[in-house]
This record gives C-alpha cells, sequence and structure tokens, in this order.
C-alpha cells in the first residue's frame, strides 16, 4: 500500500527518472567535449490499482490536485514530492469496486521573493552625504508678471540710479561655487 497525501492506492510499478542535461562542443578528432551538467527536474511514474469503497473520492482528489497543481507528497518504496503532470485511468471487468491507472509526477522548485522592506544597517551606513555638489545658479526670488501681447513694452529712461541697479542685479544672479574640500582634486586645477 502506497499513499498520495494521506489517500490509499495500491501501487504495482514505480520508476524513477533522475535526467541531467550536459552540453557539448564538437572537436575535430574524438569524443566530444563536456563542459556542462545540469541537473533536470526528478520524475516518478507510478502504475497500480485505486480500489475499496473510497476509490471514487481518491481519483476525484488525484484530478483535483493535478488540475489545481498542488504539491503532493508520494510514500510508497519511494519518497516523492511534487505535482501531478498526467493521471490516466482504466475500468474493466477484472476490477469490480475500482480502477486501474497510471500517474506522473514531476519535483518543482518554488520561487521566492528577495524584495526586503528595509535595508540592514551596515549596507546603510555605506551611503555617504554629497560633499561637492558643483556650481549652483540660486534662484531670482522676484515674480514676473506675464506680458500681454497687446500692450508695447515702455522704454526704460536713461538714468544714473538705473545703471547701477542693473549691476547690482546681475551681481544677484551670478552663479556662485559650492564648497570643495581641501585636497581634492578638483580645487587644485590638475584634473589629470
Amino acid at each position: 500500500m502506497a499513499k498520495i497525501d494521506g489517500k490509499y492506492i495500491t501501487v504495482e510499478s514505480e520508476s524513477p527518472d533522475y535526467p541531467v542535461t550536459v552540453t557539448e562542443n564538437p572537436v575535430e578528432k574524438g569524443v566530444n567535449l563536456v563542459d556542462h551538467v545540469q541537473a533536470g527536474a526528478r520524475t516518478l511514474s507510478l502504475s497500480g490499482r485505486i480500489v475499496g469503497t473510497n476509490a471514487a473520492k481518491t481519483e476525484a482528489y488525484i484530478i483535483a490536485a493535478k488540475d489545481k497543481g498542488k504539491i503532493v507528497k508520494y510514500i510508497g518504496r519511494t519518497a516523492f514530492t511534487g505535482v501531478i503532470t498526467t493521471f490516466s485511468t482504466s475500468r474493466d471487468y477484472t476490477i469490480a469496486n475500482g480502477m486501474t491507472f497510471t500517474l506522473d509526477l514531476r519535483e518543482v522548485r518554488i520561487a521566492t521573493s528577495s524584495y526586503v522592506s528595509r535595508l540592514p544597517a551596515p549596507v546603510k551606513s555605506q551611503a555617504a552625504a554629497v560633499d561637492n555638489k558643483g556650481t549652483q545658479q540660486k534662484k531670482n526670488k522676484s515674480k514676473s508678471k506675464p506680458k500681454s501681447k497687446h500692450k508695447p513694452k515702455p522704454k526704460p529712461k536713461k538714468s544714473k540710479t538705473s545703471s547701477k541697479a542693473s549691476a547690482a542685479s546681475s551681481v544677484i544672479n551670478k552663479p556662485q561655487r559650492a564648497p570643495i574640500k581641501p585636497g581634492s582634486k578638483w580645487g587644485t586645477g590638475n584634473l589629470l
């Protein structure tokens, strides 16, 4: 007697398979070179009978588990955990209260998310603050009014005070350099 998720079945034969994928490179003489071997998913083929008063319920459970892709645990001569990929039954006059079946199980590996909501403390401390932001231009705080398309702009009058005011405004809008650390290659003028 064997079990699939606690449901009893009679298994007559088990055929486990352990495949690998081999990559080959051709050579001029002799056998091809093998440079990589990768294990494939293991499979288990079962054949036997489902008999007894609960045969219909066991069959329905196996079909539902196959359709949903549920991972089942098989315990018989071989212990195996995987998904059911094929399941077929046959009914004839030799079995009155059940059926014969063939079933294939396949090993699966479930991926998990590597997302971490917060970084650990040592990783956070490796990020340094920005010391040199380069040349920064100050924003002009005066708000300009939108120009009207229909009204001509009046010409400014020339006076001594207006030339001083324009010189002062050009000083305000001049970009200022951010402070540079002493000993930095950017502050010495020797970039190479």
